[in-house]
């Protein structure tokens, strides 16, 4: 069931999605060569606390750590481990906040040291992509709308969007209805509402759209042909004449 947030519910987000905000400003000066995905991991949970709010990745279904951390051809959930982060490589750091009873979910996809030319345009093609999906999304529209936007852009700069997964509600609890591919047809799925909150999350691969999950985890996404991915998202409050974004 979709659900519509009260204006106390809203204002909590806001307030996590600014822990969140905060927390990939800092992750810019400390992600760099050498570090670990752990590292990150521990770095990312100390600053969650230390404003109040907690990890919501940490033990959900399982999950063992506070933070998604996925190099290079992984796509989502990646598992911080000991793997040491190499010049040239990107990582896309999955963050969710609990704050005040209520969720925000956020990502963003870093280049460590000097990245090809190649690789930083697929990252600011995803980010873009983003943007594009919600440029014209208010109450009214709907969920195809978003899906439609993205895969569009997408694909008319040559890279293809992840189909196995996508975005989601998100609030009273992490991953609430609706569902938010980023691929469809402009026009149909569910309606948006004001006071709906969405996370809106372009997955884009250099290669194929195609990917394979991890049997020994069970959480690692990797792109299938082991090129690059990108990840970039935000939640999303609907309002009635567009969209406030809750973690920038």
């Amino acid at each position: 069931m979709v659900k519509v947030k009260s204006a106390a519910q809203i204002q909590a987000m806001r307030e996590g999605g600014k822990i969140l905000r905060d927390l990939f400003i800092k992750l810019n000066d400390f992600i760099k060569p050498g570090v670990t995905t752990n590292d990150i991991n521990k770095f990312s949970h100390r600053f969650i606390v230390s404003r109040g709010g907690k990890p919501s990745c940490l033990g959900y279904e399982g999950f063992p750590a506070s933070i998604c951390a996925s190099v290079n051809d992984v796509v989502v959930h990646g598992i911080p481990d000991d793997t040491v982060l190499k010049d040239g490589d990107i990582i896309g750091v999955d963050v969710c906040v609990y704050y005040k009873g209520m969720h925000t979910d956020a990502a963003r996809t870093y280049l460590v040291g000097n990245v090809s030319e190649e690789i930083k345009r697929l990252v600011k093609i995803t980010e873009e992509a983003f943007f594009e999906g919600i440029k014209h999304i208010k109450e009214g529209s709907r969920v195809g709308d978003i899906g439609h936007q993205v895969q569009t852009f997408v694909e008319s700069n040559g890279y293809t969007v992840v189909r196995e997964l996508q975005g989601h509600g998100v609030g009273c609890d992490l991953h609430e209805e609706p569902g938010i591919p980023n691929f469809g047809v402009a026009g149909t799925g569910e309606f948006l509402k004001a006071g709906m909150t969405i996370a809106v999350e372009p997955m884009v691969n250099m290669g194929s759209r195609h990917v394979t999950i991890s049997r020994q985890d069970g959480w690692t996404v990797r792109t299938k042909d082991g090129k690059p991915s990108s990840h970039f998202e935000n939640t999303l409050l609907i309002t009635k004449d567009g969209v406030e974004i809750l973690t920038m």
